[in-house]
């Protein structure tokens, strides 16, 4: 049984499009994504990677100088982000703001992506 998740065409594209100090972030930010969850599903959508689960779960949005690790149901995870790494006041979406390598922290990303799955599942 295959347990990687399929990465989408358009995203590998996307991200080789990208400048190389983001398109590395991105890298890497897609490979915890990945490896974070095999059930996950990655689609290139609303511009920009997207990953679901039972619905949507987070998104990777690029911009020049940065990278937002963004969460669609990022107010419900508020209290797990011991970190105070969200950013964001919208109505349900969080994100995290990616400036440089040093700013990625796998674990705590993880986590977070896995408590985002579990919203799903409810």
């Amino acid at each position: 049984m295959n347990n990687k998740v399929s990465k989408s065409k358009e995203v590998d594209q996307y991200i080789l499009d990208l400048p190389n100090d983001i398109r590395k972030i991105t890298d890497s930010l897609r490979e915890i994504i990945l490896n974070s969850a095999p059930e996950l599903i990655e689609e290139y959508k609303w511009s920009m990677p997207n990953y679901s689960y039972n619905g949507l779960v987070c998104y990777l949005q690029t911009a020049k100088q940065h990278v937002n690790f963004g969460f669609h149901k990022g107010n419900e995870l508020q209290e797990k982000d011991n970190n105070n790494l969200f950013q964001g006041t919208g109505k349900t979406m969080r994100h995290i703001r990616i400036k440089k390598m040093e700013d990625i922290r796998p674990e705590v990303f993880t986590n977070l992506i896995q408590a985002a799955i579990a919203l799903n599942e409810k």
